[in-house]
């Protein structure tokens, strides 16, 4: 029996259980996926999955950079990000991983094959955040700018291993900044694409981070939100022109990944993108994505 689960606020409608579960009988593998909802610090809930013989667990909002101080080791990537969504413990110690960038870069990749990215704005600065501006600076973004309107968060992704005083040679000042919501009109004016890292557009965030009217046809829209499929911000930016990606391949490919820490197993992640698409009834666009 390989056990896991999920540690996060609000996680009831999670598609996490259904994924691994299924993919793991898929394989002939014993799995069970336990949800640890929960408002307040993940330490108890780290601790009772340890406790209990757990693989792991997953980790999602609000403790992607809350639970950092309870692990024993980062990998390279988790800690260049500063957040772990994937927690593996082995021997009696933790270990954190962040397999969001790895998601966002693979959806984005399949979705978005030939976008441009000579200047990309980022919605939310987040956990999230975190992983898609370091997946974006890897995938080439010539200049990304993060907007946000906690001012806390911004800087504490400036501060990030890979933005900050540590940072990556690909993550330099001149293609990395930082700014309020207020600069908006003028931000879009001039880039190529529209990530949004944020909870705006989930059934409990509803709305949508960019007002309609600065959405024209010469840009592209990503938004790792997966649920509802067709959030306010894809709707208004396929109305104006756009191209436009929504979250369920980037849900399945950073699930796979984790299925893969879990179990030591390769995922079918071609399985695992059409039963994402079937329990979010999206249509199937990735069929043809192998595991790396």
């Amino acid at each position: 029996m390989v056990r896991c689960g999920l540690i996060g606020a609000g996680i009831g409608a999670s598609l996490s259980p259904a994924l691994h579960q299924t993919e793991a009988a898929h394989q002939g593998l014993d799995l069970s996926y336990t949800l640890f909802d929960r408002d307040r610090a993940p330490g108890a809930a780290l601790d009772q999955a340890q406790r209990g013989g757990f693989a792991g667990v997953n980790v999602t909002h609000p403790f992607k950079q809350q639970v950092i101080p309870l692990l024993d080791q980062l990998s390279p990537q988790a800690r260049a990000i500063g957040a772990v969504n994937t927690v593996v413990f082995r021997a009696g110690r933790r270990y954190g991983y962040n397999t969001d960038a790895y998601g966002f870069t693979e959806s984005f990749r399949t979705q978005l094959p030939d976008a441009a990215t000579g200047h990309v704005v980022q919605l939310g600065a987040g956990g999230a955040g975190a992983a898609c501006a370091y997946a974006l600076l890897g995938l080439g973004a010539g200049r990304l700018t993060v907007v946000d309107p906690d001012p806390d968060r911004l800087s504490s992704l400036a501060a990030a291993p890979f933005a900050g005083p540590e940072r990556l040679a690909f993550a330099g000042p001149e293609r990395l900044a930082f700014a309020g919501p207020e600069r908006l009109p003028e931000l879009v004016a001039t880039t190529d694409g529209i990530v949004n890292a944020s909870p705006v557009g989930m059934h409990s965030h509803p709305g949508s981070p960019v007002p309609a009217g600065l959405l024209h046809g010469g840009l592209w829209v990503a938004d790792i939100v997966y649920l509802p499929v067709d959030t306010e911000l894809l709707r208004t930016a396929r109305a104006a022109g756009a191209r436009a990606a929504g979250g369920a391949a980037m849900c399945a490919f950073q699930a796979a990944a984790a299925f893969e820490l879990f179990t030591g197993r390769a995922p079918g992640t071609a399985r695992m993108l059409r039963h994402v698409a079937d329990l979010i009834g999206a249509p199937h666009e990735h069929d043809h994505h192998p595991h790396p």
